[in-house]
């Protein structure tokens, strides 16, 4: 007979919980140590925690929710996991969506938001579980052998720089995401960013390479960025931002694109990205930069106040 169990996540875990989440999914770039950091870093109000189930003492996958923070909508949160392929109808999700439930309602969450596969199975799975279907995001990928497009010329008062260069005062970096991420496609209107928050979170994430990433300045001004994660020789576009009142002057583009090409010389070998499918002008400079399809994955929100 086979022994479920479920429990909390412990740091010797996070190879199976990593093999977990990458299994069928070459497009997600996390390394082991990152659920390590995820999990320990707690940050205020969050209530993050990482369960992980057991068949026979094996751990076969994990959840991880907490509350969403960076906005002024109260009572929302976000649980999302995965079992390794072959250990699937065995009861493993079922068991740690559970326990995300409890944990996310007796912390005041109302509504659950979980990314999922975009196949049959998976949406089927959520469905019966009284999740209902909400946008859909695509994931690209592309090699970095292969050529870039040709750099178009850099306009007036325009420089790219790498993200470290702010690395003593990287609050002009986050005054540019915070802008950006206002009308960010999304259920949630991400209005409440927090520096110190962005910093620990996001800045100095052990997978963040401050080398890689990229801004575009005016006349000195921080106006578009574009941040990185890495894992091996794994490139991840975590988020691209453009400040409001600089768009439509290609500036993400060239941010993007030079980003690439410094990836490309550091050695590195597959870049990633995903992006909203409604986000059209992402979607068109990813094309560009020749991101194919390689994935999709649709939002599921469950009421757990109902």
């Amino acid at each position: 007979m086979t022994t479920l169990t479920i429990r909390d996540f412990r740091p010797d875990d996070a190879e199976a919980v990593a093999a977990a989440h990458r299994a069928g999914r070459e497009h997600l770039v996390q390394a082991p140590e990152i659920f390590v950091w995820l999990d320990a870093r707690q940050a205020k109000g969050a209530h993050y925690r990482t369960f992980v189930a057991e068949l026979d003492g094996r751990v076969v996958g994990s959840i991880r929710c907490g509350v969403v923070l960076g906005t002024t909508t109260r009572g929302i949160g976000h649980a999302n996991g995965s079992v390794l392929p072959e250990d699937r109808r065995r009861g493993a999700f079922t068991g740690l969506l559970a326990a995300a439930e409890r944990h996310l309602a007796g912390h005041g969450v109302v509504e659950m938001h979980s990314w999922v596969d975009d196949e049959p199975g998976p949406r089927a799975f959520a469905e019966a579980r009284g999740f209902t279907a909400g946008r859909t995001a695509h994931f690209g990928g592309r090699g970095l052998g292969r050529l870039l497009p040709e750099a178009p010329p850099l306009p007036a008062g325009v420089e790219l720089r790498p993200a470290s260069h702010w690395a003593a005062d990287p609050h002009p970096v986050f005054e540019v995401e915070a802008d950006a991420i206002l009308d960010e496609p999304g259920e949630v209107v991400m209005d409440a960013a927090d520096y110190d928050e962005w910093l620990a979170g996001e800045w100095r994430r052990p997978d963040f390479d401050a080398d890689l990433g990229v801004v575009a300045t005016v006349d000195g001004r921080p106006a578009a960025y574009t941040a990185v994660y890495t894992d091996g020789d794994r490139y991840w576009s975590a988020f691209t931002a453009c400040r409001r009142d600089f768009r439509g002057r290609g500036l993400a583009k060239l941010a993007k694109r030079e980003s690439l090409r410094l990836a490309r010389e550091a050695g590195l070998r597959h870049a990633y990205t995903s992006n909203d499918a409604t986000n059209a002008p992402m979607l068109a400079i990813n094309a560009w930069l020749g991101y194919e399809r390689c994935a999709s994955e649709r939002k599921f929100i469950k009421r757990l106040d109902g």
